[in-house]
């Protein structure tokens, strides 16, 4: 099927067949409709490598991330593919894990093989240097920031979400609230615990994020007499091992205490007992944005600075709220 056979079954030109399949020109909207409409009809599909010579462009994005387990990488990428896919645009996965040699090497495989674009994503929501100066190309970070203000970054509103779940133990009744959380090194723990501070019987336990760093913080807190009937944990984690060492000790949860998490990571917060509330950062919203805005800027509308998305409180047995998952 050629694109004659198009032109032909919607009555126009080959040449305005043309236009109407790559977008171009200026037609009608009806035109442009009929045209489509022949084409799928027909099944006619575009030779991919021709469409590239005449506007340019490879319909291919590429995506570095320093995320080898993931865990954060892999929905914002089902989230990208979603928006770029409705584009007719592919995704060029590269894994550098945490490799600024291996990066290197990526971007420039990446920049032979003509990508329109590049999004930078890993697992650590914090700023990092720019990929490289002056890119012949749009990025976008997700996820991660850049440095460079004059940069695209989207990044998830933590500061937001920990203030959300710090709420929402208050709504409940709440008032001898600790938190848990990770390395102070880390970017995500501090925003985390910082967000949270105000509202805290006692300063942030920094550890891991692991379930190991949650049991043995939970032991301390029992350990040293501290009053409280609430934890914000700063992962999922972390909550869980804080509420095996709460039911251990006889603890209950929710009813002496209440347990909400950090991240909404599936295989975390149901298979904890009881299943955990979490802060969702919404990493596929995150990554159709990453994209959208990459698109954006391969048509002509970069879209400069930090774009900060609210994260959302999903809601389970932990915080005492019976029956369905309710999400806020």
């Amino acid at each position: 099927m050629t694109i004659r056979d198009v032109a032909a079954a919607a009555g126009v030109s080959v040449g305005t067949a043309s236009k109407a399949l790559n977008d171009r020109g200026t037609l009608r909207a009806e035109t442009r409709q009929r045209v489509r409409d022949a084409a799928d009809r027909l099944g006619f599909e575009a030779n991919a490598v021709a469409r590239t010579l005449k506007v340019g462009r490879t319909y291919t994005v590429g995506m570095i991330t320093t995320d080898s387990i993931g865990r954060f990488s892999i929905p914002l990428m089902l989230g990208a593919e979603d928006a770029l896919g409705a584009g007719q645009m592919s995704v060029l996965l590269c894994d550098a894990r945490d490799d600024p040699i291996r990066e290197q090497y990526y971007l420039r495989t990446l920049l032979t093989r003509r990508v329109d674009g590049i999004v930078v994503t890993g697992r650590r929501a914090q700023a990092r240097p720019p990929l490289a100066p002056d890119l012949p190309v749009p990025v976008v970070y997700a996820f991660v920031s850049s440095t460079d203000p004059a940069d695209c970054s989207v990044v998830p509103d933590e500061a937001g979400g920990a203030g959300r779940a710090i709420e929402h133990l208050r709504a409940i009744g709440r008032r001898r609230i600790v938190h848990v959380t990770g390395p102070e090194h880390h970017s995500s723990a501090r925003v985390r615990a910082s967000a949270a501070e105000t509202a805290l019987v006692r300063p942030p336990l920094f550890g891991e994020w692991s379930e190991a760093w949650g049991r043995q913080a939970g032991a301390m807190l029992l350990a040293e007499g501290t009053a409280f009937d609430a934890v914000f944990a700063g992962s999922d984690q972390i909550a869980r091992g804080v509420v095996d060492t709460l039911r251990t000790a006889g603890r209950r949860v929710p009813e002496d205490v209440a347990v909400i998490g950090f991240d909404n990571w599936d295989t975390m917060v149901t298979a904890s007992q009881p299943p955990l509330s979490s802060v969702d950062m919404d990493l596929d919203g995150l990554g159709r944005a990453a994209a959208n805005l990459l698109l954006a800027a391969i048509n002509g509308e970069p879209a400069p600075g930090r774009h900060v998305r609210p994260c959302r409180l999903v809601l389970r047995e932990s915080t005492a709220i019976a029956g369905p998952v309710r999400e806020g």
